[in-house]
């Protein structure tokens, strides 16, 4: 078996369509998954995801198994030096998971936000998420901030 993390290209659109479809699926019912939806719209269907690979203030990577997308990490470049660099999301199948996938995407995002001169790399986990924090903190990154809030009309 191969595994691979690899920066993504243009025919890996359908298939990073699709994961992060599974991804916003995932956190429809956990605490704070709406309001993260509502907020961080999709990047969307395959053309969208071929538009956001080549666009150069991002960065898309594709965790595989033997050529199979299994994870992605979608990545906003700091717009100048001494900027930051945005994890806007990062995803892996139930499946792969506990494989490194998200340990070596994560790797990719910092070396590509330092390549690009930026001097921070910033992200969200959801209240509870313990496998998103856990990946972050095992690469150095932790809270700097909450956000609490009440939604007080429906």
């Amino acid at each position: 078996m191969a595994f691979i993390v690899r920066r993504a290209e243009g025919n890996d659109a359908p298939e990073l369509a699709l994961l992060e479809q599974q991804a916003r699926e995932s956190v429809v019912d956990v605490r704070g998954g709406a309001a993260l939806l509502a907020e961080q719209p999709a990047v969307g269907d395959a053309s969208a995801w071929a538009e956001a690979i080549a666009d150069a203030g991002r960065a898309v990577w594709v965790a595989t198994i033997d050529d199979v997308p299994v994870g992605l990490l979608e990545l906003s470049l700091p717009e100048a030096a001494g900027g930051t660099g945005v994890v806007r999301q990062v995803f892996v199948r139930a499946e792969a998971r506990e494989l490194g996938f998200g340990d070596e995407l994560l790797a990719q995002a910092i070396g590509a936000t330092v390549a690009a001169g930026g001097v921070v790399i910033e992200s969200h986990a959801l209240p509870g998420d313990r496998d998103t924090k856990n990946l972050f903190e095992r690469a150095g990154v932790t809270a700097r901030k909450l956000i609490v809030a009440k939604r007080l009309v429906d």
